[in-house]
This record gives structure tokens, C-alpha cells and sequence, in this order.
């Protein structure tokens, strides 16, 4: 079975793109959607948390998102703490959920593949691209940020010319007929490698 990570920018429209793939058949493994399942019921997670950040980590049991990117997006140091504990529970889970599937190949969705030096665990990578403009349109559109915490999030990520050197399929994700032909095509490129 082949392992395609997938990753872009903050509104790239990453998931935009593993939708597409998964209504292809394709599983696509949701690494946020996962961490955020597991920040809230992984007891390993939660210890580490609360000694890294307090017991404001947690309110009632469940995660306090606010708390905690109040706390780590301005400072690279403690995201990268957080990163540590969380990134490897993540990667077992993934680990434990493609023994599951029963596909020619499976896609991990995940926002900072290139960050966390990730790419050598994968096949192949897809980067999803889409011009800074209209990534920071799509995020005040779905989001109640402002430009100034979206662009604090994009700071946080390696830029598109970085990513682009280090990957094998670039979908650029601006008119969605176009996406969706471009994500067959590759569909259809890696069923051929598989």
C-alpha cells in the first residue's frame, strides 16, 4: 500500500482537495481532526499538556483551544513543545489506522508535513498551493480571525517556493472544475505507481 501525504498552507484548501480524493474511494486520514480528538482523550497528551502549559490546558476535561493558542502561536518555541507532544501520538495513530484499510493507497492529510521534516515517511507528497490573497480570503471567510492572527498562522508555515522544492505533485487549488481535473489525474498517475 502505498502512504501519499498530503499537505498546503493555511487555506490552501487542503481538505478541500482530500474530499475530492476520498470521494475517489481514497481513505484520507484528517491529522487535525485526529489531534484534535486525541488532545481531548488521550491521557498521555493530557499529562503532557498540563505540565507543559498548566492546568488552564484544560477546562472541565475538554482541551481549552483558546487558552492554548493564545499561548503557543506567539511563541515558535512553546508551538514546537506542543508539536513534540503531540505530533507522535498523531503518527502512531495514523501508523494503527493504515493497517486498517484495505485501499491501492492511502493519503494523510497534514498541515505541517514539511515543518515537522516529515516527507521521508511518505511515498509521494501533494502540496496544495493558491496565491497568499485568496488563502487569507478563504480563512476570513470561514474563520472569525482577523487578518493580522491569519497571517500569524502563516507565519508559522514554511512558504509555497520552500514546499515546492520538496515535493512530487503540486495541485494548485483556484477554480475548483480545474482542481477536480487535476486530482483525477493524479488519482489515476498513482493508481499506475501503485
Amino acid at each position: 500500500m502505498m502512504v501519499i501525504g498530503l499537505t498546503g498552507g493555511i487555506g490552501s484548501g487542503k481538505s478541500t482537495v482530500a474530499g475530492m480524493f476520498n470521494e475517489l474511494g481514497v481513505p484520507v486520514y484528517d491529522s487535525d481532526q485526529r489531534a484534535k480528538y486525541l488532545m481531548n482523550n488521550s491521557e498521555l497528551i493530557f499529562e503532557q499538556l498540563v505540565e507543559l502549559l498548566g492546568e488552564e490546558a484544560y477546562v472541565d476535561g475538554r482541551l481549552n483551544r483558546s487558552f492554548i493558542a493564545s499561548k503557543v502561536f506567539k511563541d515558535k518555541e512553546l508551538l514546537q513543545k506542543l508539536n513534540g507532544i503531540v505530533h507522535p501520538v498523531v503518527r502512531q495513530d495514523f501508523v494503527d489506522w493504515t493497517k486498517e484499510q484495505d485501499s491501492p493507497y492511502v493519503i494523510q492529510e497534514t498541515a505541517l508535513l514539511f515543518e515537522n521534516r516529515a516527507q521521508e515517511l511518505y511515498d509521494k507528497v501533494i502540496l496544495v498551493t493558491a496565491p497568499k490573497e485568496v488563502r487569507i480570503a478563504r480563512v476570513l471567510h470561514r474563520d472569525e480571525s482577523t487578518r493580522e492572527q491569519v497571517e500569524a498562522r502563516m507565519s508559522n508555515q514554511l512558504d509555497d517556493e520552500t514546499k515546492l522544492k520538496l515535493t512530487n505533485i503540486v495541485i494548485e487549488n483556484i477554480d475548483l472544475d480545474r482542481t477536480k481535473e487535476k486530482v483525477l489525474k493524479v488519482h489515476a498517475s498513482i493508481l499506475a505507481d501503485c
